[in-house]
């Protein structure tokens, strides 16, 4: 839909469906051929994407109308991306829209973080390509990674607490009962007035011999400063991508959006035979 005449002289612009479909079809492209820096999108870019719009929508629009709107997806990325960082919350993706597991979680967090309360009930489509974009632009503060790793603190503990107190009850690990399953990183606070700095937890849990023996040991390297790391080339991720048979579109782009954010998952993708790595993607997108 386009502006009208009294409010174009103001770059006013009401985006429809189609032409955010539109803009966003010529973003993931020229995202997958790397036309983005730290700078911003390259200017053959804006180009493409004004006229894919005005070819598909018949609508006027100008550089600056894109621009306006990749801010508005930006923050859209931003907020939402800090939400589902968090446990309790998760992405409807055919109700275009969030979906809160936990209120009492949902109450706390936006008392922290107020400009997220708005997003309770938004709709907002095509957010497969919104964080395929942007995301990379919004990386987790230590503040949300640790507000997560506390969510998870508590069931660690429970879990650690139920394995001793069957081994201790029990002397043979041969049972079916004695079987473990890893339990969250629990998380110790060095200073308790303060939250902590960038970090990165290690757990390891011990299984010796196919019997699990007497011992729960945790460790953890605290306040230690995130090296970055080197990023996997998106063409590369995206190639690999298109090598799997029968890999549907929706299903490729969701995959692409997890690949494109760990490298770690990207080399386990490569450690796999062709045959499972479909099965092994649907598992990482929910689908099986």
């Amino acid at each position: 839909m386009s502006a009208s005449n009294g409010k174009k002289n103001r770059g006013y612009l009401t985006w429809t469906d189609g032409m955010d479909q539109a803009l966003l079809d010529v973003l993931v492209e020229h995202h997958n051929n790397g036309d983005r820096t730290a700078n911003g999108w390259k200017p053959h870019v804006y180009t493409a994407a004004v006229r894919n719009v005005r070819d598909k929508c018949n609508v006027d629009i100008t550089k600056d109308h894109v621009v306006s709107r990749c801010k508005t997806f930006d923050k859209h990325c931003n907020v939402l991306g800090k939400i589902l960082a968090h446990s309790g919350f998760e992405w409807d993706q055919d109700r275009n829209k969030l979906v809160i597991h936990n209120e009492d979680a949902w109450s706390r967090y936006i008392e922290k973080n107020k400009a997220a309360a708005s997003y309770q009930h938004k709709v907002i489509k095509n957010w497969d390509a919104i964080s395929l974009i942007f995301s990379r632009d919004h990386a987790a503060t230590s503040e949300d990674v640790s507000a997560g790793a506390e969510n998870g603190q508590d069931v660690a503990m429970k879990v650690a607490e139920d394995f001793h107190g069957h081994t201790s009850s029990s002397p043979s690990t041969s049972g079916p009962n004695s079987q473990y399953h890893p339990a969250p990183p629990m998380l110790t606070q060095s200073n308790k007035q303060g939250r902590m700095k960038r970090f990165r937890t290690k757990d390891a849990l011990f299984c010796m011999s196919g019997d699990i023996k007497n011992s729960f040991r945790i460790s953890m390297k605290s306040n230690e400063t995130q090296e970055e790391p080197k990023s996997a080339c998106p063409k590369e991720i995206f190639a690999v991508l298109q090598s799997i048979p029968n890999l549907a579109r929706d299903d490729l782009l969701r995959a692409y959006c997890i690949l494109t954010s760990s490298d770690r998952k990207f080399e386990c993708l490569l450690a796999l035979p062709m045959d499972m790595r479909k099965d092994w993607l649907l598992m990482e997108i929910g689908k099986k």
